[in-house]
C-alpha cells in the first residue's frame, strides 16, 4: 500500500514539474493585457481614467487597450470635459504617451449619427465595440474590466 501510494505522488510530481517546465519562459515575461470597457458616460469615464492611471502606476509595462461604446464615447469627442472642467484630450494624450489605446464603437456613432471627425486624435474607430471586447478577450488573451 505504501509503495503505491508513493509511486502516486513520485508520478503526479513528476506530471506537475513538467507542466511547469512546458510554460514557455516568454509567456511568464509578458505583460499583462487588459480592455477597459467604457459605455455609461462622463461619470464612468472619469472613474475609469483614474483607474487607468493607477493601473498604470502599480504595474506600468500592463498593455491596455479602452473600447468604448454606448454613451461611453462621449469623453472621446472633441471639446468634452470631465466632472471637474478639465478637458479629456490631454488627459488622453498623457496616457497615450504611456501607451494606452482607445477604440470607439462604429455602430454607436452612427447610431447617434456623431460623426468621425469628432471624435479626438487619440481614438480609433472599430466595427463594433462588442466584436472588439470579444476579440481581444477570446483571440489576444485580455483581462476584462469594467470599472
Amino acid at each position: 500500500m505504501y509503495a503505491i501510494r508513493f509511486r502516486i505522488y513520485f508520478i503526479a510530481a513528476f506530471v506537475l514539474a513538467g507542466l511547469a517546465s512546458a510554460t514557455p519562459r516568454s509567456a511568464l515575461a509578458e505583460p499583462v493585457k487588459v480592455v477597459y470597457h467604457l459605455q455609461d458616460g462622463i461619470e464612468q469615464a472619469s472613474r475609469g481614467l483614474g483607474n487607468i492611471r493607477n493601473h498604470l502606476r502599480a504595474e506600468p509595462d500592463t498593455r491596455i487597450v479602452v473600447v468604448a461604446l454606448g454613451s461611453g464615447i462621449e469623453f472621446l469627442l472633441q471639446g468634452t470635459t470631465d466632472r471637474r472642467g478639465r478637458p479629456f484630450d490631454e488627459q488622453l494624450a498623457a496616457l497615450g504617451r504611456q501607451g494606452v489605446e482607445f477604440r470607439v464603437c462604429n455602430f454607436t456613432l452612427a447610431a447617434h449619427s456623431v460623426p468621425p471627425e469628432r471624435l479626438l486624435p487619440q481614438a480609433k474607430l472599430v466595427p463594433s465595440g462588442v466584436a472588439e471586447i470579444a476579440r481581444l478577450q477570446a483571440r489576444e488573451g485580455f483581462v476584462y474590466l469594467r470599472p
